[in-house]
This record gives C-alpha cells, sequence and structure tokens, in this order.
C-alpha cells in the first residue's frame, strides 16, 4: 500500500510531553514530505495554537494542511485561506453555559485570539499553556459571547467529567459533537463536525482517497479519523479502548511513536 497522506494529532501524539517534536520524528516527517506525502496536522487546538509547529515542520513549503478545533476548520497553509469553517451559534454557547452550571463544572470558548471563560481555574489555566493564548475572565460569560465561536470546553476533574460526558452525549446527540479531547477537556462542536468527517473533505479536495491515509492519535476525538483511515494509529500512551479500534499501536508520544510509523510504513516502503 502506498500511503501518500498522514494526518497527526498534536497533543500527546506527535509532541512530546514538553510540547517538542523529537529530532528523529522531525526527520521522518521532513522525509516523508521529500517523498511526496503530504502531513496533515489536526487537533482540536484553535488554529492560532498550531502554527508555529506546522511552520516547523514547513507545512507550507510542501503545500499542506491543518485542521484546528476538532476539524471545525480546515486552513491551507500555504495560503492561510480557511477552505472549511464551522461556528456555533451565540445561543448554543449560551446554553452550553447554562448546563455547565447545572452540571457544576468550568467552561471556555474563544473570542478572537483569547480564552474567554467567567471563573478562571487550573485547567483553562492548562489549556492557556498549550496554546499560548491569554484568558480573559469577564463578569458575564453570556453577555461575552455574542457573536458565533468555533467551539466550546467545559472543563473538571476527569472522573467527573466522564460522567457529564456520557450524559451530554446522549441529551446532545444530533444537536452537538461531543468528545474529550483531554481527560479534563470536554469540546462541543458541531454536529457532524469532527476530525473524520473533515479528512474526508479534505482528501476528496485533494483526490488522495481512504485506504492512502494513516491517522495517529491518543484520545477520544481521534477516535473517528482513527476509525476513517485506511491505517488508523493508536498511540502507546493512548487508553486500552482507543488501541482496541485501531489497526495498529505504535510506541508513546514520549519514544517516537510517530517516527515508527513512518519508518515502518512509509519511509521502509520507499527504498523497496
Amino acid at each position: 500500500m502506498g500511503y501518500k497522506m498522514i494526518v497527526l494529532d498534536l497533543d500527546d501524539t506527535l509532541l512530546r510531553d514538553d510540547h517538542t517534536i523529537s529530532p528523529r520524528t522531525k526527520k521522518a516527517l521532513m522525509d516523508a514530505q521529500e517523498a511526496g506525502v503530504k502531513v496533515i496536522l489536526a487537533s482540536g487546538r484553535p488554529t492560532y495554537a498550531m502554527i508555529d509547529i506546522a511552520k516547523e515542520l514547513q507545512l507550507d513549503a510542501y503545500g499542506s494542511f491543518i485542521l484546528s478545533f476538532n476539524g471545525a476548520k480546515i486552513t491551507d497553509f500555504k495560503t492561510k485561506e480557511e477552505v472549511f469553517s464551522s461556528t456555533l451559534p451565540p445561543e448554543t454557547i449560551h446554553n452550553l453555559y447554562k448546563i455547565s452550571k447545572e452540571e457544576g463544572v468550568w467552561i471556555h470558548t474563544y473570542v478572537g485570539d483569547t480564552i474567554v471563560t467567567e471563573e478562571n481555574n487550573r485547567y483553562t489555566e492548562v489549556e492557556a499553556q498549550i496554546t499560548g493564548m491569554p484568558i480573559e475572565e469577564v463578569p458575564n460569560f453570556v453577555n461575552a459571547v455574542t457573536e458565533p465561536v468555533v467551539k466550546a470546553l467545559m472543563v473538571a476533574d476527569p472522573e467527573k467529567l466522564m460522567a457529564v460526558e456520557a450524559k451530554l452525549q446522549q441529551t446532545l446527540a444530533g444537536e452537538l459533537n461531543v468528545a474529550r479531547s483531554k481527560p479534563f477537556f470536554l469540546e462541543f462542536t458541531e454536529a457532524g463536525v469532527d476530525k473524520g468527517t473533515s479528512l474526508h473533505q479534505l482528501i476528496h479536495k485533494l483526490g488522495i482517497k481512504q485506504e492512502e491515509v494513516i491517522a495517529m492519535g491518543d484520545s477520544y476525538n481521534d477516535l473517528a479519523m482513527i476509525k476513517f483511515a485506511g491505517l488508523g494509529v493508536a498511540m502507546g500512551n493512548a487508553p486500552d479502548d482507543i488501541k482496541a479500534i485501531a489497526n495498529h499501536v505504535t510506541d508513546t508520544n514520549m519514544n517516537d511513536g510517530v517516527a515508527k510509523v513512518v519508518e515502518t510504513f512509509i519511509l521502509a516502503e520507499l527504498v523497496k
């Protein structure tokens, strides 16, 4: 099988725990791009928080794309054109705020390049550290969100959030896509929008077949693209139920799991 596209989650997949790419992984991805393979970044992160990584991998030079906000935006990194964008109306975010109060969890969203929350907390601080975006603590969350936004997150201790996730996946079915990206992040995007559906759109645009795609991830917001890809790969640090649905399980993000897949399934095939 000649794979033509590698789709990578960022945190806990492509990136090590210090949010850097290992030299071995970077070399493997650059070699793959030199051979004509598209490298696509697909993250729950906002677009703003993916740019430096895309630059490091020179995605603009290779005419590649980034899928941000769990697939709610697709950006041509060479032209910086948004080729797909999905948003949620303010009324939906206001309803999620109401639900967050009922469930006793925090909520935040993005207004421009700022994280907006009514009550700052340790998990929103984690989001700020990951994305490099500032936090604005507002007196009234509903009043602060007056325009459509791409997504919202409920955040809380993992055990509590797991119960909230199970409940809301039922009550909001057909209205919103609900998925955890980290044990303490529960993300909400437009119904029918996830990394898998956006990947489907992108390969159609590029003329690449489903079976020619490798997708790698570690968490529940990666499930759709792992299932969709011709070779769906779970990281060694992924939960067991993610590993169970993958075609292949690689090493961890701290032990060059991405590089090992690229070397085995792409680079080794090029020299045969």
